[in-house]
């Protein structure tokens, strides 16, 4: 029996790459726990050996969540504690896990989260993205009708557009990316992230194909996709006032100091005013 007073469903975020990168909580919570819900244990297997862990593992895979949910629930019930790890990053961040928490949660097990490695929030961190917000999708459909279908749903999105994508199909998915949502979208592509290969490329979505292509080895591995924002200026007005004070401010002072100045005293919304002196500056 755990050392856990409440029978628990921990959730806990595992490495994306380094193994280093697991926290302190993280390795805690799976030394003391009863068993280990994992979407691949052979996986999960070489994570525990490699900081001696020994543990009994459940499989938990996309196609067995439900039956896999009443099983940890009657084991939840009987007093135990256990961990859901899938094989990267946070259970039910584009992988197995969403269902079970839904399951179990509905039937009102205790569930606690032990934050960690995300991919997705890896790559903004490192993207140098300025804007406001993202919309985080996940993988986009693998049937090239229905991506374009979905990407035309996201194509007007005031925000950061965030997809995971497979080695096998980055040049199609690229491809659309720059049919549907423009080919002067700037889009930035994390590989690998926190692996030996880890690559960040910025660029136009007409040039991404030409980049992946350009080098086989580049379209190895899994994507992250940060696909800037629909242009803020064509959905907001901005008077002739606040872009006059905007172009003087530019005039003499640094873009973010002009930008900051032009909203304390134009009031409007600080990213729209950036996303246009960005466009100045280019123009």
């Amino acid at each position: 029996m755990s050392v856990h007073h409440e029978p628990t469903l921990y959730v806990v975020a595992t490495p994306i790459g380094n193994l280093q990168d697991i926290t302190l909580r993280a390795l805690e919570i799976l030394k003391t726990v009863d068993a280990i819900a994992a979407e691949d244990t052979r996986h999960t297997s070489h994570l525990l050996s490699h900081f001696a862990i020994q543990k009994k593992l459940i499989a938990v895979h996309e196609h067995n969540e439900q039956k896999s949910a009443q099983i940890l629930l009657d084991r939840l019930r009987a007093g135990e504690s256990i961990a859901l790890v899938t094989d990267a990053g946070t259970p039910g961040i584009s992988d197995p896990g969403a269902i079970v928490v839904d399951v179990l949660r509905e039937a009102g097990v205790r569930v606690v989260p032990v934050p960690g490695a995300s991919a997705v929030i890896a790559a903004l961190s490192a993207s140098g993205i300025t804007a406001n917000g993202f919309v985080f999708h996940g993988f986009l459909p693998a049937s090239g009708s229905q991506r374009r279908k979905t990407l035309e749903v996201l194509k007007a999105y005031p925000s950061t557009l965030v997809f995971y994508e497979a080695p096998h199909r980055i040049i199609e998915c690229v491809e659309d990316l720059a049919t549907v949502l423009g080919g002067e979208r700037r889009i930035t592509i994390a590989r690998e992230i926190t692996k030996t290969f880890e690559t960040f490329r910025r660029c136009a979505l007409q040039d991404a194909k030409i980049w992946l292509e350009s080098d086989s080895n580049q379209q190895r591995g899994e994507f992250v996709l940060l696909v800037e924002a629909a242009a803020l200026v064509e959905q907001a007005d901005i008077s002739e006032d606040a872009e006059r004070i905007l172009k003087l401010l530019l005039a003499d002072l640094p873009l973010k100091q002009a930008v900051k100045l032009a909203t304390d005293i134009t009031g409007v919304k600080k990213n729209i005013l950036y996303e246009f002196a960005l466009k100045l500056k280019d123009e």
